[in-house]
Order: structure tokens, then C-alpha cells, then sequence
């Protein structure tokens, strides 16, 4: 909760219209969680087209539509919560074993409505 606190007084503060990230999804399992999660959220918060990246290397993803449950870290869930999308596939980080999700946060000043930010 400080976390938070402390990004949304930043935010505020200096008037930022989006707050940017990565998050970090471990690997440990050979990747099924990283792409269960991925392919779930792709159907959920998935980011306007205006707004998607693609990663320079993109984690391989396997095919478990559904038949994986997808533990979402707390991280995620918190972007999550707070309005965030998903803006692309997730990149693969060979260093951490881990899978990088992008993530934008539109904020109060980025004139969004309805979910989607207006093109300034």
C-alpha cells in the first residue's frame, strides 16, 4: 500500500498522464504460468492498438489455452486493479529466467473515459 501511495502522490504531483512498467513473471515453470496469464489478460486488458509494443524478444509461448489456471503475481493484480493494460506479448529475460509483461497505467490527468485515454 505504500507503494502505491507513494507512486500516486508522484504522479500527481508532476502531473504525469501515464505511469509505465514491467512486470516480472518467473520462468521457474518452464513458462506455462507466464503464457496462461498472458493469454487470459490478452482477453481482458489488453491495450488500444495505439498503445502496443512489441518485445525484441518475445518469450515463446505455449499452447495451454485453458487448461492452465494463471497465478497472477501482486504486482500484476495491483496494475491490474488499478486500470492498467496489458500493451503486447510478454518479452523473455534469458538474465532473470523471467518473463516481462509492459504495462500502462493511464492516470486521472490523461483525460480517460470509458477506458480509453484520449490522443493528445
Amino acid at each position: 500500500m505504500m507503494l502505491w501511495a507513494g507512486l500516486s502522490a508522484l504522479v500527481q504531483r508532476e502531473g504525469y498522464d501515464y505511469l509505465v512498467s514491467s512486470a516480472s513473471i518467473s520462468l521457474a515453470d518452464g513458462g506455462y504460468n507466464a503464457t496462461a496469464l498472458y493469454q487470459r489478460l490478452s482477453t481482458t486488458h489488453l491495450a488500444p492498438l495505439e498503445y502496443r509494443v512489441s518485445p525484441r524478444n518475445p518469450l515463446v509461448l505455449h499452447d495451454c489455452e485453458g487448461r492452465y489456471p494463471p497465478c497472477v503475481p501482486l504486482l500484476v493484480e495491483g496494475y491490474l486493479r488499478a486500470g492498467a493494460w496489458v500493451c503486447g506479448d510478454p518479452a523473455w529475460d534469458a538474465d532473470a529466467n523471467s518473463a516481462e509483461m509492459f504495462l500502462l497505467l493511464p492516470c486521472a490527468g490523461s483525460g480517460r473515459r470509458q477506458g480509453k485515454p484520449t490522443m493528445a
